[in-house]
């Protein structure tokens, strides 16, 4: 059973920065794209980040030059540097992984790691 664990999230003031990071456990192997996505009270979940096997990565428009997202593929694990952060991008975030050319599966979302960024 495919499981992923999110974490490294917190308080911060705007402009900072955070590192989250995703541990994921099962047979992944077929899921080539890993994505970090958000939800922000009220809203509905986006996608905010996500990046092949072979590195290729997008990012939602709004986080481009701040947010990089990298992965382990070693040991199955995804992080997201978020840099210059602000008010906006307080969310939950989580992770997830899937096929290529396949939707997020909806079994797998986890707790995800809670983002608050306020001065």
């Amino acid at each position: 059973q495919v499981q992923f664990v999110e974490s490294g999230g917190g308080l911060v003031r705007p402009g900072g920065s955070l590192r989250l990071s995703c541990a994921a456990s099962g047979s992944i192997s077929s899921m080539s794209v890993m994505g970090w996505h958000r939800q922000a009270p009220g809203k509905q979940r986006e996608l905010v980040a996500s990046v092949t096997r072979g590195g290729i990565s997008n990012y939602l428009d709004s986080v481009k030059g701040r947010f990089t997202i990298s992965r382990d593929n070693a040991n199955n694990t995804a992080y997201l540097q978020m840099n210059n952060l602000k008010v906006e991008d307080t969310a939950v975030y989580y992770c997830n992984a899937r096929p290529v050319g396949s939707v997020w599966p909806n079994e797998y979302w986890g707790q995800g790691t809670q983002v608050t960024v306020s001065s």
